[in-house]
């Protein structure tokens, strides 16, 4: 079997490995999960399920033979465990790497970087994050850096807050919005005039699925960063409200007051307080690295990702398209 084009996603069954795994195959990658428990349609979706997990190296360096693709989608879910997890889990994604001659691909995130880089993020940009999460996500990039120096590529393609129709925890769904529900009201975690940058998980996917058919032109520790949308909180209420096709969404503000108190006993909230301070500044992606190595569009009008997100959020219900057959 030819697997020159075969790709490892860890961490397939969250956001960002979901909407991987499906770009790949679009871009003619045979792709293998793994995760800890399949999917109910793994039968049915054309990737090859490997049960597993990614804090055990030896299923982490099997699921990985004879691929030249890692995608290190895993996280702990709900910001728990991060101080234990995080680091073992890439430790063993780059030892399955070198054993077998493969690429890492890591989404990035803001956290690596504090006050003294913003508002406008490069690639070149400081990273002295100011929280132990921060601390955590530069030094994953600076492991990888060193891995890169002994052999061991990888691609690091760093976004602002992700969204989707599949996008598991997130700001969008789980913060401005209620799911499960109509958008009556939005509440905007920092100052309405605080503009922030935003990714939808199938553009980041499919970005990053472009870059990789482009391996051969990139350096060995490959790093790009995603634009997204750039909104404020006046934008982002706008822009739901067109969404929805309803002007009457409410704007309000998120209760930062109401985590603190819950912090103490919820590790998930306790560590959402902790980044407040990416909500008290503005933050933008620098994307024109990624700008001219790409050719063509690379995002989704705002419009239709909106509407994707809040229909796979319950906000809205589903397009009947066969109403239209024949029209």
């Amino acid at each position: 079997m030819d697997t020159s084009k075969t790709a490892l996603v860890i961490g397939a069954n969250g956001g960002i490995g979901r909407e991987a795994c499906s770009a790949l195959r679009r871009h003619g990658w045979k792709v293998r999960a793994l995760v800890r428990r399949p999917p109910a349609d793994s039968q049915r979706n054309g990737i090859e399920w490997r049960v597993g997990d990614a804090m055990n190296a030896d299923d982490v360096r099997q699921a990985a033979a004879g691929v030249a693709v890692i995608v290190h989608a895993v996280n702990p879910p709900g910001y728990r465990g991060w101080n234990r997890l995080v680091l073992p889990m890439l430790d063993h994604t780059i030892a399955a790497a070198r054993a077998h001659g493969a690429r890492v691909v890591l989404p990035g995130t803001i956290y690596n970087y504090g006050p003294d880089a913003f508002p406008r993020l490069t690639e070149r940009s400081p990273q002295h994050p100011p929280t132990r999460k921060g601390e955590i996500r530069a030094e994953m990039e600076r492991r990888l850096q060193a891995a890169a120096a002994e052999g061991v590529s990888s691609l690091v393609l760093r976004c602002g807050d992700f969204f989707g129709p599949h996008a598991g925890n997130n700001w969008l769904a789980q913060g401005l919005i209620r799911q499960g529900a109509p958008v009556r009201r939005m509440l905007y975690p920092g100052d309405y005039g605080l503009g922030h940058s935003w990714a939808y998980l199938p553009d980041v996917a499919e970005v990053m699925a472009r870059l990789l058919d482009r391996d051969a032109e990139l350096p060995p520790f490959a790093t790009f960063h995603f634009g997204g949308y750039w909104l404020d909180g006046h934008g982002m209420l706008a822009a739901l409200r067109h969404a929805t096709d309803n002007p009457g969404i409410r704007a309000g503000h998120f209760p930062w007051w109401l985590a603190r108190l819950a912090a103490p006993f919820n590790e998930t909230l306790r560590e959402l307080t902790k980044m407040r301070y990416l909500w008290r500044e503005p933050i933008r992606l620098d994307d024109e690295k990624l700008q001219a190595f790409l050719d063509g569009p690379l995002y989704t009008p705002l419009d239709e990702a909106l509407r994707a997100t809040l229909t796979g959020a319950g906000c809205l219900a589903p397009v009947n398209r066969s109403a239209y057959a024949g029209s």
